[in-house]
């Protein structure tokens, strides 16, 4: 089947209104914020933006790529949604209803954002960043949700703009992670603008030809950079070679495909861009500590409970 038709289906879980800012076959999303009572979705999913979280009148759990992950009440969570996540159960505060706040911010916006490397590089790296209580207010959320509704071009910009300045002080202190990030880079190793824009290219040509074969000179030539500076610039930035990166990647997709499709398991290896059947479980056990099937299964069951 081809890959449009598989992403053009239902996606579970997700709640019809919001439907329209995913778009599977891209890395980018758009720009977007919405208010809504929150429900346990069906199945993990994943999409190109990097997602912030306000819950008032309850807590919530999320399953982030295997891991249950403790959400507090009014505080502004981020993360990388190119995980795959599931919100798996809301738990009310008090008598009345639950209202959460997703606010979607394109992946290549978040990352363009100047001096905030450091969140860019650990979101990236899997991590739940939780800002400060003091930091953002219902109040705040209910301003940016009102700019967002009037839909003016210079409302949108001072709240993406009062967004970057909401990171930038809270990056002077540390800010706590729900779910620690894989690797950090030191203030000593912030990088340009420039180079950040470098590895913007080269992360969003990964995750859009994901399915297809990927080399490093393929993704490298984006930059217009010498193959060896952009490979370097690429590993310094997120800590991990570029091969190791696509792998994760691959995986993180062929994870969710399992837990969120019925697809066949030749399927998931086409979409997930692996070249082989074999090398496919080979990096799967070695990632998961079980085979394909067995990971199915184990979410088949714990549906079913």
């Amino acid at each position: 089947m081809p890959r449009d038709q598989i992403d053009a289906g239902p996606l579970k879980g997700v709640p019809s209104h919001e439907r329209h800012f995913y778009a599977l076959t891209r890395a980018i999303g758009r720009f977007g914020m919405r208010l809504f009572e929150p429900s346990v979705m069906d199945a993990p999913h994943w999409h190109g933006h990097v997602e912030g979280n306000f819950i008032t009148g309850a807590t919530m759990i999320y399953d982030v790529d295997g891991v249950r992950v403790h959400v507090p009440e009014g505080r502004l969570i981020l993360f990388w949604a190119g995980l795959p996540h599931q919100l798996v159960e809301v738990t009310p505060t008090g008598t009345g209803t639950p209202r959460l706040a997703n606010i979607y911010l394109p992946l290549d916006a978040f990352l363009f954002m100047p001096h905030i490397a450091r969140l860019q590089v650990s979101l990236l790296g899997g991590a739940i960043a939780a800002l400060p209580e003091d930091m953002v207010t219902s109040d705040c959320i209910e301003g940016w949700y009102k700019d967002y509704r009037a839909n003016e071009y210079e409302r949108l910009e001072i709240m993406k703009m009062e967004l970057n300045a909401l990171l930038r002080r809270a990056l002077l202190d540390d800010i706590p992670y729900l779910l620690a990030p894989l690797a950090e880079i030191g203030e000593e190793r912030i990088l340009s603008s420039a180079h950040i824009r470098h590895v913007v290219a080269m992360v969003k040509h990964i995750l859009e030809h994901l399915s297809e074969p990927l080399t490093n000179a393929d993704v490298a030539a984006v930059t217009g950079l010498h193959q060896n500076y952009a490979l370097s610039l690429f590993s310094r930035t997120m800590r991990l070679p570029m091969k190791k990166f696509i792998i994760r990647m691959r995986l993180l997709r062929a994870r969710a495909l399992l837990m969120g499709s019925s697809m066949g398991i030749g399927q998931v290896v086409e979409q997930s861009g692996f070249t082989s059947t074999s090398q496919f479980y080979d990096h799967f056990r070695s990632a998961y500590g079980l085979s394909p099937h067995q990971m199915r299964a184990r979410y088949t069951q714990m549906e079913l409970r």
